[in-house]
């Protein structure tokens, strides 16, 4: 608890007592043998002093609002309604009901109070990833300083160095040291990252155990943590219809049992003098202060903003970034689940799966590919290098010539080397074997003779097949992967992860082409959400009900153009994301019908005499109490 609950809480044990004193003095004056004789009913000035001290201790910041509302001109609030109930109960002798409503509404408030704080410490935990300084590496007469520094200060391009428990401050590659990093504050994932000079490192990671030197390639304001940060901040801002349905309802309730209550303190004594009875003022003001106590919307009004607030904070505890509550209704909403293929089913990085040889054996055939392929930053060849796996020795490459959409031709030991498609081949008068395996086929030939290929394929990630199964078993009605590879790639992806729906040969706006026609077919008030790597998907994020961004670490256009980030980079988080939704959803829908069912059962009560202050007392404080208790539950995102 924080300060001002602890004197919440002080306050509610002072007036409890106090109440429980005020009863037990009064009962005892009461049976005394000298009580009959004495003028003055001190029972009752016990009780008043006593309940009287015990209410102004529970609830003098109520009236205070009440009554700084009213000067405002914000008159209809529960404040309002607080006041005017326990001061009417009060003033008709029902001092312990009186005390009873303000204090059991305190602790009501408390509960809230520390929803909230619980649902911010997650929140907060994640802001805290904001590192407060940078160590800046310069250089002075050949000698290495170090000075600490602003993060808002180091320039694109400096060095910095990140010692073992530090946060990383800013964006960058890695030029010296290794290490392993934790980055559960941004993806919920425990389990440590082992990184390596020309690694990407992101900001608010913690260092773990060596020193890392890095290249900073973000200003402090375009980084990954302060990305996040304003993602999080503004969250709050942007609201589900659920919650503005409330905030209207709110508006229109309150006046309306105010005249109401009116009404009931009223209209039926005057009925009853018209027509030669007793009026019976006291007994129906007493069922008016009843009806305001039970009409109080704050069940509502706290414990359904309150879910959703909560939901957000469990949700990014868990590495689900929601940019608002109106995304979490969404994500309740999701039939449809459209992937991207490149980075969001498959790791996105391409390996040398097989080599086909003809004249040369593998490993002089890899030998050859790489080489040619060193001086070029593609890819594919970034892959044929890393499957060689030794130094390349340049003094051996001369005339490299790499062609756009063709491949690379090179002079390696003398003979020339030529890389690439079929297309590389043709060009040159080469005849090429052709292979059935689905993937990127690449092509050598030595000295004008055709030597073999390798076979290159996108590794598919280890749990996008649970991933797609449990969407599935949690009743997505429809799976469809889109993809800008060849067919045959498409076909084979889509086959190991029983995928049926596939297109392939897209470019980014025939993606968004196929999305718009998968929306016109969905059925009505299901939603359509389009999962993708964020780099060159945004157009189909943005066009989706619902665009996720997975494995968005350091990826901008992910963050700008989706509604919901995953920070780690596994497809189990697209279930997640969906099942925190719903669950939240579940949870509001249960506090509104609980709560306007046992509002309305007891107002009719009320109405009709059937209800006293301790029912009104369940009905206003008691419900908000559980409902605030069941929206606790979003928390927990397992």
């Amino acid at each position: 608890m924080n300060k001002k609950q602890k004197k919440v809480l002080i306050r509610i044990i002072i007036s409890a007592v106090l109440m429980i004193l005020a009863a037990i003095l009064s009962a005892v004056v009461k049976n005394m043998s000298w009580y009959e004789m004495q003028a003055v009913p001190w029972d009752e000035v016990i009780s008043l002093t006593l309940y009287l001290i015990s209410y102004i201790v529970i609830g003098y910041d109520i009236l205070k609002k009440a009554f700084k509302g009213i000067i405002r001109g914000q008159v209809m609030d529960e404040n309002f309604l607080m006041a005017v109930a326990t001061v009417g109960a009060m003033a008709l002798s029902e001092y312990r009901e009186g005390v009873a409503v303000m204090l059991f509404y305190q602790i009501g408030e408390l509960f809230q109070s520390y929803a909230v704080g619980k649902s911010r410490r997650n929140i907060a935990a994640l802001m805290d990833i904001r590192p407060d300084s940078a160590n800046l590496v310069t250089e002075e007469d050949g000698r290495e300083t170090i000075s600490r520094v602003s993060p808002d200060e180091v320039a694109i391009g400096s060095i910095i160095t990140v010692m073992p428990g530090e946060k990383i401050p800013l964006d960058g590659i890695i030029v010296r040291g290794d290490s392993s990093v934790d980055t559960s504050a941004l993806t919920g994932e425990s389990v440590p990252r082992s990184v390596h000079p020309d690694d990407e490192v992101i900001s608010g990671c913690i260092n773990l155990s060596g020193a890392l030197y890095i290249r900073t390639t973000k200003a402090f304001g375009e980084s990954t943590v302060s990305k996040i940060l304003e993602l999080v901040e503004n969250a709050s801002s942007r609201k589900s219809r659920s919650e503005n349905f409330i905030s209207k309802f709110a508006r229109y309730y309150t006046p309306a049992v105010c005249i109401l209550a009116l009404a009931i303190a009223i209209i039926p004594p005057v009925i009853n003098l018209i027509a030669g009875r007793e009026a019976g003022f006291l007994t129906f003001i007493y069922r008016a202060l009843t009806f305001l106590v039970i009409s109080c919307p704050c069940a509502l009004v706290i414990s359904i903003p309150l879910g959703f607030f909560a939901g957000i904070g469990g949700a990014s505890r868990a590495g689900v970034l929601v940019k608002g509550s109106n995304y979490i209704e969404a994500l309740s909403k999701v039939d449809t689940v459209i992937f991207d293929k490149t980075g969001t089913l498959t790791k996105g990085v391409f390996e040398v799966v097989s080599i086909h040889k003809d004249r040369i054996d593998d490993a002089g055939l890899l030998e050859y590919a790489a080489h040619a392929e060193d001086m070029s930053t593609h890819p594919i060849s970034r892959s044929i290098v890393a499957a060689y796996g030794k130094e390349i020795d340049r003094s051996r490459i001369s005339d490299v010539n790499e062609t756009a959409g063709r491949g690379v031709s090179a002079v390696v030991s003398a003979k020339k080397v030529l890389v690439g498609n079929e297309k590389l081949m043709n060009d040159h008068g080469i005849s090429v074997t052709e292979c059935h395996d689905a993937g990127t086929i690449v092509h050598i030939a030595v000295d004008g003779e055709y030597a073999g290929h390798i076979h290159i394929s996108d590794v598919i990630k280890d749990n996008s097949k649970e991933a797609v199964s449990s969407l599935h078993n949690i009743g997505i009605k429809k799976i469809v992967m889109l993809t800008g590879d060849a067919e045959e790639v498409a076909q084979q992806v889509a086959s190991s992860l029983s995928i049926k729906e596939f297109h392939a040969h897209l470019l980014p706006q025939d993606k968004v082409g196929r999305v718009e026609d998968i929306l016109k077919d969905r059925p009505e008030n299901r939603l359509v959400a389009f999962v993708g790597d964020g780099i060159n998907d945004a157009p189909v994020l943005t066009r989706a009900d619902v665009g996720i961004a997975m494995g968005a670490l350091g990826s901008d256009a992910a963050i700008e153009a989706a509604d919901v980030v995953l920070m780690d980079d596994d497809p189990m988080g697209i279930v997640r994301a969906i099942k925190i939704g719903r669950k939240c959803m579940r949870i509001v829908y249960e506090n509104i019908y609980f709560a306007i069912g046992i509002k309305i059962l007891c107002l009719v009560l009320s109405a009709f005499g059937l209800a006293n202050m301790w029912l009104a007392i369940f009905a206003d404080v008691g419900v908000m109490v559980l409902a605030v208790l069941n929206a606790i539950r979003t928390l927990k995102t397992n």
